[in-house]
């Protein structure tokens, strides 16, 4: 039986407040917070759940989660430093209409779900996402981050809790 974290990027591993301060790094491409990545890494220690991105970022990876885009290649990179790896990706159910709009948080809960429905081996799972995913089976299995400052230690004691369970 399997934890399942359901990873989102921006956020979570990055903020409004952390944007403001590394514009040199953004400009290089690194758009993770490192001291984030720690917390994340922390959190897997303690939990041994398995990273399942659910970001748009998932598609800066190839079917094997090989980076495709710099970006990606930095955020590889921390997750290796940190002993971190992604075991899987969420099924895109975006439409042109979606990705047009922005409206990613129609269609995430759905995704998760339907990457749930396919593994049937999962003993908890958690969400992380600094989006409302309008639904109340996910609102109970969420950690919603908040955007101006991403993830923080209360939001680890917070999932440790919902993957205990």
């Amino acid at each position: 039986m399997m934890r399942v974290l359901f990873l989102d990027i921006d956020g979570v591993l990055n903020s409004a407040a952390w944007n403001a301060e590394h514009q040199q790094e953004i400009a290089q491409g690194i758009l993770i917070d490192r001291e984030k990545v720690k917390l994340l890494s922390q959190l897997v220690r303690d939990t041994h759940a398995q990273i399942i991105l659910h970001s748009g970022w998932r598609m800066w990876f190839d079917a094997q989660l090989r980076p495709l885009r710099k970006e990606a290649e930095i955020l590889a990179q921390f997750f290796a430093e940190m002993g971190l790896s992604i075991a899987g990706v969420t099924p895109d159910l975006t439409t042109e209409d979606i990705r047009r709009n922005k409206q990613f948080s129609l269609v995430k809960a759905d995704e998760i779900l339907a990457w749930l429905g396919q593994h049937e081996d999962i003993h908890s799972w958690l969400v992380l996402d600094d989006l409302d995913l309008h639904n109340e089976t996910i609102r109970q299995h969420q950690v919603q981050t908040d955007p101006a400052v991403g993830f923080t230690w209360k939001d680890v004691e917070r999932a440790c809790q919902i993957l205990a369970k």
